[in-house]
Parts: structure tokens; C-alpha cells; sequence
């Protein structure tokens, strides 16, 4: 459980990070959609990368590997779990935290 969180949030991290670089350079809304773009590939190497060396473990190939099996499989399941939650809740998460932009462009101009 703690190296499947620690995944999670390590790559949740990487993306609010990259959100916040690129509110410097565009508007917030956009933000959200190019961090998610600029961490998509970066996010997939290493929840792959982590699968594919836990794939072994998980299938019980090799010695002694079968009681470790059920922890294999738990972290697989874990970071299949993780991978979406970062990539798809967390921009929508972020996106409901925005302030809420006048829908109306006159609305915007008017003086107060």
C-alpha cells in the first residue's frame, strides 16, 4: 500500500508541478490540458516500467516467487488503479478548483 501511494503521489506531484509552470505562460484552463499532455508519457514509462518488473513476480515464474505473489499483484493492481486517477481525475480535480470564468464576454468587460 505505501508503494503504490508513494507512486501515485510522486506522479500527482510531477503533474501539479507542470500545471503550475505553465499557468505562468497561459491561461489555467489550458494549463490543465497541456500538463496532462506535456505527463502523459512520462507517467506511462513508469507505471509500465514498474508492471513489467513486477509481471514476473505476479505470474509466480521462479523459484520461491509464489508467496510473494499476492503482494505482485496487489502493487500491479494498485498502480493499474493509480494511472487513470492521475491522468483523468486529476486535471478534472484541478479544473474545479479554478475560479469560474464569465461565460458572457461582455460580463467580463463591463466595469464594476
Amino acid at each position: 500500500m505505501t508503494m503504490i501511494i508513494g507512486i501515485g503521489t510522486e506522479m500527482a506531484i510531477f503533474y501539479i508541478s507542470e500545471y503550475e509552470e505553465l499557468c505562468h505562460v497561459m491561461p489555467p484552463a489550458r494549463a490543465t490540458r497541456e500538463a496532462s499532455r506535456n505527463r502523459l508519457r512520462p507517467i506511462t514509462m513508469t507505471t509500465l516500467a514498474a508492471i513489467l518488473t513486477l509481471l514476473p513476480l505476479a505470474l509466480a515464474i521462479g523459484q520461491g516467487s509464489g508467496i510473494q505473489q499476492p503482494l505482485a499483484i496487489a502493487i500491479i493492481a494498485g498502480l493499474l488503479l493509480q494511472y487513470p486517477l492521475v491522468l483523468l481525475a486529476m486535471p478534472v480535480l484541478v479544473r474545479l478548483t479554478l475560479p469560474r470564468e464569465p461565460s458572457d464576454h461582455r460580463a467580463a468587460l463591463a466595469p464594476s
